[in-house]
Parts: structure tokens; sequence; C-alpha cells
């Protein structure tokens, strides 16, 4: 991860690129912003196991992101503060090897959820070419200070030069008019997971050129 000075408390600082080394840190760090959110609860019924459980399979995310997208972090090396988390579907992109064996490995008992929400996920996913934000977190220590917006204003420069669009999966009303604020409009009717699942917002933005 390449970052030139570490970020004051109060400014979003630069943003670098992951490296390697940096997976674990980045999943964990998902995994801390995102155990609070109405999806985990339901993928993950005991608080104790929320964030390791989350950190394991995030992780098998995060390095695949690294061959097939690109892993912005705002931070210090192996201190991410913000992490985004991008897979380049404007091109064939696999799945990560022996991805069943290890999610089971990483999610235990709640092996059964994590796969129906992987079903849910591709079954709404667009065909068109575009940028797949998988993963956006910030610290919850470091909320509300900008961090996040940093880092999609950055991606979203690459794309609008590019002239690829993005798509990505809001999991709170909340979150719906942040991205909105960001250029993303809905993407069909918000969905569940499963029939007794939280809702997903698909959300959907058009490169500016």
């Amino acid at each position: 991860m390449t970052v030139s000075r570490r970020p004051a408390p109060d400014t979003p600082g630069p943003v670098g690129r992951a490296a390697t080394a940096d997976v674990p840190a980045c999943a964990l760090l998902v995994a801390r912003a995102f155990a609070p959110l109405p999806q985990t609860v339901w993928l993950i019924d005991e608080l104790a196991d929320r964030v390791p459980v989350l950190a394991a399979d995030f992780e098998i995310l995060v390095e695949h992101a690294l061959a097939h997208g690109r892993v912005d972090v705002i931070g210090a090396a192996g201190e991410p503060h913000a992490v985004a988390v991008w897979f380049h579907r404007d091109r064939e992109m696999p799945e990560p090897a022996d991805y069943d064996a290890r999610v089971a490995a990483a999610t235990g008992r709640y092996a059964d959820r994590f796969r129906a929400l992987d079903h849910a996920f591709e079954s709404h996913h667009p065909a068109e070419p575009h940028h797949h934000l998988a993963l956006l977190a910030v610290d919850p220590d470091r909320q509300g200070q900008g961090l996040g917006a940093a880092l999609l204003a950055e991606h979203h420069a690459r794309l609008d030069a590019a002239g690829v669009d993005a798509f990505l999966e809001a999991s709170t009303v909340d979150s719906v008019r942040l991205y909105e604020r960001h250029g993303y409009r809905a993407l069909g009717e918000p969905y569940r997971l499963a029939a007794d699942g939280p809702r997903m917002w698909p959300l959907w933005r058009t490169a500016r050129t």
C-alpha cells in the first residue's frame, strides 16, 4: 500500500492502493464497519462470531480484488482507515480458486447463509460492463470525516475518464442517500436476500463524460 503520509484525524488523507500484505487488515476493517448492519445480523446470529467470521470471508474477496480489480485505501501501511474494494466486471472475471471450500472454512456453521447471500447477489447482478463496488467501509472511529467520499471520488474519476459505469448494492436507506449524492440511481427495485432476509438496494452510476 503506497501512501505518502499518515492522514490527520480531520482530513481524508491521500488514497493509496493496497498490496497483498494489507489483505488481513483491510478485511478486518470492513468486518468491523459491517458488524452492525442488518445483513450481518441475518448472516451471523452470534454477536461474538460476527467480526471474525466476516473478516475471514472478506479476506477471500479482498485478495481476489487485487488480481481482478482494485483495492483503494486511506491510512498508514497496514493500518487502513477506509477501504474500497472494486471488481472490474467490464471483462471476464473468474471466481476465486476453491471458492466454495474456502467460504465453508471461513464461515463454518454460517456457510448456508453465505451461500444464499452469494446466490442473491449473482441473481441480481447486471450483465452490462461495469466496475463493481463490492465493499466500501470506514473505520467506525473515523466515520463522518469524508474518507468514504474521497475513495469514491478517486475511482469515479478513473471511471469517468475511461467511460466505464459502476454498480453497487446498498445495505440501508441511509447509504442509498449517500450514494445518490455521488451520482448513483436505483437499478430496479430493492430485493430481499431470502424470504426472511433484509433488503438490498441495487444502484447504478453512469460514467460522466
